[in-house]
């Protein structure tokens, strides 16, 4: 038997160990540079990487595309005082007027940055928080509540942010566990996932009335739904993710004149960005029976809302490309923006194609790059 002295001595050694433990602390900025652009009409974008859950490694980078020069960790190097970053799971991003916005899921938050600088200016409080999208002076909010995947969560909500104020104005209910939203004309449509109680998903698509912020019809669709975009001819573009074994992901197109499901696209749909004429569409489709991802990458013409015979990759670095997660369109260079993910616990890339589908250069990122924001 070891004797009591030694013990209370290794047992003060422990406590003091302890004490000098610290959390771990975010990493430091780090510079890329790339080809500049000098007269590139967007100054550059924001790029926030969601980081594993429960590691808080969220992070935020910065991409200057007219000096030519990219920031991985630029959130930590401007905000020093927030010990632990910026928090765990950046789901989203998005820019309005002089702020941003980043959404951190699971620290439940809306980060609220100066566009400018990338400084903290506020933050506001929503339970398990999703996609953000604007309209009026309002920011709109997805947000599953209840605890991260719990199959009795209710229902989920939209919050409206008063963008000067930084405070929530009204909260409207919508289906379980909704994802992105679009906004025509005076109507935000939700689309419910559900994802948290399969194989009972939703199947709808929420529509809402912004003046009153009420709940006024849900549309059929299919199940497990995620992305949603608008097009220019007001119409919608609704993914479906499937069930991950028999059910396939689709894509569906709603007329919101009607809100009425006109067309479906048999194509496994991750990600899409619309632009002008064209969306870019890449899909990384698990399937648990066959234990893989099938990946795929598409374009459709949605004037005539064909799928189109030519790639946005066309060099055949695509297959270089492990696991797409985001993907952006410069509205003016229109150059495309494709991140990889790679293994999920490691930095990805960050991988920039000109209008040809010709790789024109790439960059380390943080753990799992997601999604971006334009700064004009």
């Amino acid at each position: 038997m070891r004797p009591l002295k030694s013990k209370i001595y290794i047992l003060v050694l422990l406590l003091a160990i302890c004490a000098c433990r610290k959390d771990p602390q975010p990493l430091p900025s780090e510079i890329s540079k790339v080809e500049p652009e000098p007269t590139s009409a967007i100054k550059g974008f924001y790029l926030v990487n969601e980081g594993n859950m429960n590691m808080n490694k969220a992070s935020l980078d910065y991409m200057d595309l007219v000096n030519g020069i990219y920031t991985r960790n630029l959130y930590n190097e401007v905000n020093p005082d927030v010990t632990k970053g910026l928090g765990d799971v950046g789901n989203d991003i998005g820019c309005y007027g002089s702020k941003l916005y980043v959404v951190v899921n699971v620290s439940n938050k809306v980060e609220v940055l100066n566009v400018k600088t990338g400084k903290k200016i506020g933050q506001i409080n929503i339970t398990n928080c999703r996609y953000i999208t604007f309209n009026n002076g309002k920011a709109y909010v997805s947000a599953y509540l209840g605890k991260v995947g719990d199959p009795k969560a209710p229902n989920g909500i939209v919050a409206e942010i008063d963008t000067a104020a930084l405070s929530i104005n009204r909260n409207v209910e919508v289906g379980r566990q909704p994802e992105e939203m679009a906004i025509i004309g005076s109507k935000l449509y939700v689309a419910n996932s559900g994802g948290y109680s399969p194989p009972d998903y939703e199947h709808t698509v929420s529509v809402i009335d912004l003046p009153s912020l009420k709940e006024i019809k849900r549309i059929e669709v299919a199940i497990n739904l995620h992305r949603i975009k608008a097009d220019r001819y007001g119409d919608l573009y609704v993914t479906s993710r499937g069930d991950y074994y028999t059910i396939p992901s689709k894509l569906f197109v709603i007329d919101t004149q009607t809100d009425q499901i006109k067309k479906v696209f048999n194509i496994a749909a991750g990600n899409l960005v619309i632009d002008d004429d064209y969306a870019y569409i890449y899909s990384t489709e698990w399937n648990y029976i066959a234990g893989k991802n099938n990946i795929s990458y598409n374009m459709i013409n949605i004037k005539d809302e064909t799928i189109m015979d030519r790639k946005f990759i066309t060099d055949g670095t695509e297959k270089n490309i492990k696991i797409p997660y985001g993907i952006a369109v410069n509205p003016t260079s229109k150059d495309v923006y494709v991140t990889d993910a790679k293994d999920y616990v490691t930095p990805g890339k960050l991988h920039c194609y000109s209008p040809e589908g010709r790789l024109k250069w790439s960059v380390t990122t943080g753990d799992i790059p997601a999604h971006i924001a334009f700064i004009n």
